[in-house]
């Protein structure tokens, strides 16, 4: 099964539509949190929002995750072990107030377990690719939470002006 998620604040509908396309071409098993979209796919189980508890049985489930560049996607999909694909999404089209989604895919990009489409054809043949895999690639876990001397080092920085 494939994980489609696209956060909740703002349609991301030709992402939705590309997977939903892909989908009908396949017959994989889509299912998808596709927040307020004005696209209605077709071929894809699609849910505007979906519960957390339910939303982390479908991840813990999916063999692969497609999803709008946003952190808690990506994190939450590496600390599951999952592969994903995503893809930013563009202020000049509407699909959010400004452009931090492409410096996340720039940060991400070349990350063991992340592979990022910078538009509908890069996604389309990242599905093809991955897609016809099942998602399967081997890489390392991320920890659930930052590692101990990360937070001990973030908490001297912010509190050295305090002191």
């Amino acid at each position: 099964m494939i994980l489609v998620a696209v956060g909740t604040q703002f349609p991301f509908d030709r992402l939705v539509e590309t997977v939903d396309k892909w989908a009908a071409a396949s017959g994989a098993e889509v299912i998808g949190q596709i927040g307020p979209s004005t696209y209605v796919p077709a071929h894809i189980k699609a849910q505007a929002f979906l519960p957390p508890e339910e939303f982390q049985a479908l991840l813990d489930k999916a063999e692969l995750v497609i999803a709008h560049c946003g952190m808690g996607s990506i994190l939450s999909a590496l600390s599951c072990g999952k592969p994903i694909i995503v893809m930013p999404r563009s202020a000049a089209k509407g699909e959010h107030r400004n452009d931090h989604q492409f410096a996340t895919a720039e940060r991400f990009a070349g990350r063991p377990g992340v592979t990022v489409a910078s538009d509908e054809a890069e996604l389309s043949h990242c599905l093809e690719r991955i897609g016809a895999a099942g998602g399967r690639s081997s890489f390392a876990r991320i920890p659930p939470k930052a590692p101990r001397e990360l937070t001990d080092r973030l908490r001297d920085f912010l509190c050295e002006g305090k002191r």
